[in-house]
């Protein structure tokens, strides 16, 4: 039963799914930190700056003190004291990161299906030998010019 197993799992990892899979997981992380750092870093300070100096990840309302009573200068102080808090402004920091990786994904995708040919159309009609006109396939005589046509 164990020798059936390790034949079957070995034989699932050697299949190229699984490969492309582990692939696509690797860049997919390395990419979602490269999107990251560009919200973070390069987005998100001129939206703060046009929002009159806003830090968004400074952006949090507190549920609970902690140890040490707010008021709370920054997420930090109120992470170091114990206090629980809704970190909004991370939050809207994820989504434009999500966003932006989700509309690359959708360009990616565009593109690629753009690669491949288009499925040709379903033949419906034929020509009819006697006068060249377009006919459904199951005409057994032309609407056209009357001939009888061969099965």
């Amino acid at each position: 039963m164990l020798k059936a197993f390790v034949k079957d799992f070995k034989i699932f990892l050697q299949r190229g799914n699984i490969i492309d899979l582990a692939v696509a997981f690797v860049i997919g992380t390395a990419f979602s930190a490269i999107v990251t750092s560009l919200v973070s870093n390069l987005i998100m300070p001129p939206i703060g700056m046009l929002l009159n100096k806003v830090d968004f990840s400074n952006l949090y309302i507190v549920l609970k003190n902690g140890a040490v009573p707010g008021p709370y200068l920054t997420l930090e102080a109120a992470r170091k004291a114990g206090a629980v808090t809704v970190n909004y402004g991370l939050f809207i920091t994820s989504l434009i990161s999500f966003f932006i990786i989700a509309l690359v994904i959708f360009s990616i995708v565009r593109v690629i299906n753009k690669l491949y040919p288009k499925p040709a159309a379903a033949v419906t009609t034929k020509t009819c030998p006697f006068c060249a006109s377009a006919i459904p396939l199951a005409a057994t005589r032309c609407p056209n010019c009357t001939s009888h046509l061969e099965s």
